[in-house]
């Protein structure tokens, strides 16, 4: 979950740079690269200019008043994948290479996420004498988290091990490694370990909130160790230590006075106790963090908005727990057979409120189809749902041609499930989707367990794991 996405636009190259797409094969050509490379310029040299990559480019869309979207970012970091592919590659082929070249090599292989590489570049910096130890414990920092990628758990513990011997030890890198060794463990449902890591990430996580330098990059990692904390314990039924770390996580926002922190740990608490079917201590807890809210974030801009963002989950809240209204009277249903939620109970439903016109929710269709097609023989269905606008292409149309535009338009964005076109907005209220786009997960029981608005990468992350987690409900 991430508070602060401009945090991954003015890091340099560290181990947060790359960590979200696939790895870019060598030898892939960077779009859009203006400057010439010269096989003889030094490593780091090339290091530096990858790692300033996504900075420089954020400054050009800030420069233009532009706004940077998700999809944007995901093409600025393929590129920054491309140079360091394209970089490293250069230097792989050079006959002389010496100390601190090993490092920076590493690092590039790091960013262009070739694991295999970074990790035998790495080895070999470690292993030359003389080096600098930061550099050596930074390499090892990368080495782990490569590692874990790898699934690789054995030798990264035997890293971390080193590690945790040498000097420096930063918060920074400990809290990463740890973050990314829980995850590891999550992947195989090794869930003490997981705990262990995720304590140790949160923990670290946390001092970085009294250093002022690492204050941004704090808020955003204390609440993902926190939930991943939160995550292992869930899985271990050890509810009260789940429900005090998210409590601790509250304190912490209101330390800060982060309203989108605190927003983000009420909202877990709630969608928590929901699924312990406590709704009536969820409702408690919500209105009880709306109260908290008035009184601790001193700042009028920062209450006005946490309590705007708790106020408008309300409806949504209400739901939670509950049987899933029926479907209001559509105009039509295309190309599948009608059916009712009733009918679809057994199966994990996603309703995705949307419209042609809305960017968020054609950014969110690629992640949609790739949900599709992976649980789809396990029981989920996802109906789309949109309604009658009275334009196309920002011209009037009636509702003839606005459906053939609907039906032109699944097929351009290759969109393998059903549509459901409304007359009003009658069903958009009854869900608390009048913004778009909304996503609702409905249980094989027919319970509405997952409503959210929007879409980031936070968003689609959250969305992804709890259709895993209700497809597990069998």
């Amino acid at each position: 979950m991430r508070l602060l996405l401009l945090t991954i636009l003015v890091v340099s190259l560290t181990v947060s740079a790359a960590a979200q797409a696939r790895r870019v094969a060598p030898g892939t050509s960077a779009t859009g690269q203006a400057k010439s490379v010269d096989n003889d310029r030094p490593v780091k040299e090339m290091f530096d200019e990858v790692g300033a990559y996504l900075r420089v480019k954020a400054a050009e869309f800030d420069a233009k008043k532009t706004r940077l979207s998700d999809s944007g970012l995901a093409q600025l970091r393929l590129e920054q994948r491309q140079l360091a592919a394209r970089y490293a590659t250069m230097t792989q082929q050079r006959t002389i290479l010496a100390g601190e070249d090993f490092y920076y090599l590493g690092m590039l292989h790091w960013i262009a996420e070739n694991y295999d590489r970074t990790r035998e570049t790495l080895e070999k910096f470690i292993a030359v004498e003389g080096s600098t130890p930061e550099r050596v414990q930074t390499a090892r920092s990368v080495l782990v988290v490569a590692l874990a990628k790898k699934k690789e758990l054995k030798e990264a513990e035997k890293v971390l091990a080193a590690y945790a011997k040498g000097e420096p030890r930063k918060l920074t890198e400990r809290s990463r490694m740890a973050s990314e060794l829980a995850r590891a463990y999550q992947r195989d449902k090794d869930y003490a370990a997981m705990t262990s890591h995720a304590a140790e990430a949160y923990s670290s996580a946390k001092t970085l909130l009294t250093d002022a330098t690492s204050y941004a990059r704090g808020l955003d990692e204390i609440l993902d160790a926190g939930l991943l904390l939160v995550e292992s314990q869930r899985e271990t039924m050890k509810t009260d230590e789940a429900l005090a770390t998210l409590d601790d996580m509250a304190t912490a926002a209101i330390r800060a006075q982060s309203p989108s922190f605190y927003y983000y740990v009420v909202d877990n608490r709630v969608r928590y106790l929901v699924d312990l079917s406590r709704k009536s201590d969820a409702i408690a807890h919500y209105r009880s963090a709306i109260t908290t809210a008035d009184k601790a974030f001193v700042s009028k801009p920062q209450r006005d908005d946490a309590l705007r963002r708790l106020k408008a989950r309300e409806k949504h809240y209400a739901l939670l727990g509950t049987k899933a209204p029926a479907m209001p009277a559509f105009d039509q249903w295309f190309p599948g057979a009608v059916r009712t939620l009733d009918q679809m109970k057994g199966k994990v439903v996603m309703l995705d409120f949307w419209a042609t016109w809305c960017t968020p929710c054609l950014e969110a269709f690629p992640a949609i189809r790739e949900w599709n097609e992976e649980f789809k023989d396990d029981g989920l269905e996802i109906v789309g749902i949109t309604r009658y606008y009275g334009t196309v292409a920002g011209m009037p149309a009636d509702k003839a041609r606005e459906l053939g535009h609907l039906k032109r338009f699944r097929q351009m964005y290759r969109l393998p499930y059903d549509f459901v076109v409304m007359d009003n907005q009658s069903m958009q209220l009854t869900y608390g989707a009048t913004a778009l786009p909304t996503a609702v997960l409905i249980d094989r029981k027919g319970v509405v367990r997952f409503i959210e608005t929007g879409t980031s990468m936070a968003r689609l992350v959250d969305l992804r794991a709890t259709i895993e987690r209700l497809i597990n409900e069998k």
